[in-house]
């Protein structure tokens, strides 16, 4: 994979779309994301013609805030977990990775105040619209030890999201797995903020 990645977010379709595409613009990842579903299960895919699942992201348990997100591949095997730290996600998004049962990284937005600005922001008339464009936060993903693997970053726009995916330090190709469909289902989770 060449880094850096770029991340868009098309959220003004019908339904919520994903692309991840490598700095050659070669398509990584894939999400059409389905509504109203109770327990969310989220197929990725390698291109936008879905003509072949990489991975399944499945709630364990219908609509909940602290819901785990399971990553499998086509053959049913975990891969990985996302789960929102709780409360400390009401002040500054964090998150943790799992691989198995065991932390194996965490995702922190790097500055609160973002989130706070944003908030605010969003609640005027027509605020919303700005917000997209004006307050554009950047997450962290760190290993339990504080070593920060990846950095995505939110360019400004108004009608899409996009972000940049910058590879900090060495990952083998499971944690870049783990990390990037993490990214993805953070975004969808946190995607009511600009």
């Amino acid at each position: 994979m060449q880094y850096p990645l770029e991340l868009t977010f098309k959220f003004w379709s019908l339904t919520p779309q994903m692309t991840i595409a490598d700095a050659g613009g070669n398509p990584v990842f894939y999400v059409r994301q389905k509504l109203f579903r109770l327990k969310e299960v989220i197929n990725v895919f390698a291109d936008v013609h879905r003509s072949q699942e990489l991975f399944t992201i499945k709630a364990d348990r219908i609509i909940d805030f602290s819901a785990r997100y399971n990553f499998s591949d086509p053959s049913g095997k975990i891969v990985g977990a996302l789960k929102r730290r709780g409360l400390k996600s009401l002040w500054k998004a964090h998150f943790d990775i799992f691989d198995g049962e065991t932390v194996a990284f965490t995702i922190q937005e790097e500055n609160p105040w973002v989130k706070v600005m944003d908030s605010l922001l969003g609640d005027l008339p027509f605020g919303s619209f700005f917000t997209g464009y004006l307050f554009n936060p950047t997450y962290l993903v760190s290993r339990p030890d504080g070593t920060v693997v990846i950095k995505l970053s939110k360019l400004p726009t108004f009608w899409s999201r996009k972000f940049t995916i910058q590879q900090v330090d060495r990952t083998n190709d499971r944690e870049q797995a783990q990390i990037l469909l993490s990214l993805m289902m953070m975004i969808l989770l946190e995607r009511d903020r600009g």
